[in-house]
């Protein structure tokens, strides 16, 4: 399938972003996939890529761009303190609302300019903090949004002002939630504030916890967990078909 790799211009510099296409001619629905914490790299441009393949063109951008040159987490070591300050500090940074609402209208944008994409509304995928940014896209800008999904995403439903649970009434993108078991990021009480908030908004979403831990999508990981990585593909992709390709 075509994939290329190229920058767009942001509010705030420069973002690498990867663009990956079905196979022959045509126009498709677009998607915009936000990455997890682990950062830009190719294991995600493989998932981007086979979701490509379904018939999406899905846009992959590095939300850490900000922080560049960076390397992600490698797991054959844990990270050292100063290693993971930096990484808290680039996670927390890229939830600032302002950033975030640029950084996304520039995405949009992106798709927009693609002549190979059919038109919105879109679609979008988010895994770990991506959860997160793909929750708030879809509040932030909902007549862009027909269906919205978050893996393993976390600070969904927190007690600050920005938290992502309190866009559900202006939300009108299907929404499909799974959450990780014993996941900090995403427990029992913050599942149950983001079901609230979605019920008294009448919006139109499934909120879950899967059998495995925070982060089974990803085959770069100890985590993966391909019987439920198989299923994210499975539930994805019928997301996607049911909204954006009516």
């Amino acid at each position: 399938m075509p994939t290329a790799e190229f920058t767009i211009r942001t509010a705030d510099g420069e973002c690498p972003v990867t663009l990956a296409k079905p196979s022959g001619k045509g126009a498709w629905p677009g998607v915009i996939f936000f990455m997890d914490g682990i950062g830009y790299r190719p294991a995600l441009a493989e998932m981007a890529e086979r979701l490509a393949g379904y018939g999406y063109v899905v846009l992959l951008p590095d939300t850490f761009y900000r922080y560049r040159p960076y390397e992600p987490i490698s797991f054959a070591k844990p990270p050292s303190e100063e290693e993971r300050a930096q990484l808290m500090k680039r996670v927390f940074e890229s939830f600032d609302p302002g950033r975030m609402k640029t950084d996304i209208a520039a995405f949009l944008a992106a798709l927009d300019e693609d002549a190979d994409v059919s038109g919105g509304p879109y679609g979008c995928t988010g895994y770990c903090m991506g959860g997160r940014w793909a929750v708030t896209a879809a509040g932030l800008f909902p007549e862009r949004f027909a269906a919205a999904a978050s893996f393993h995403g976390g600070g969904l439903a927190t007690e600050t002002p920005d938290s992502p649970h309190t866009l559900a009434g202006d939300i009108r993108a299907k929404v499909l939630v799974a959450g990780a078991e014993k996941d900090a990021h995403f427990d029992d009480t913050q599942k149950a504030r983001l079901e609230a908030a979605f019920k008294d908004a009448g919006t139109d979403a499934r909120v879950e916890t899967w059998p495995a831990l925070h982060g089974w999508t990803m085959a770069d990981t100890p985590i993966y967990n391909k019987e439920q990585a198989e299923r994210h593909w499975t539930e994805l992709v019928k997301l996607f078909e049911e909204t954006l390709k009516r």
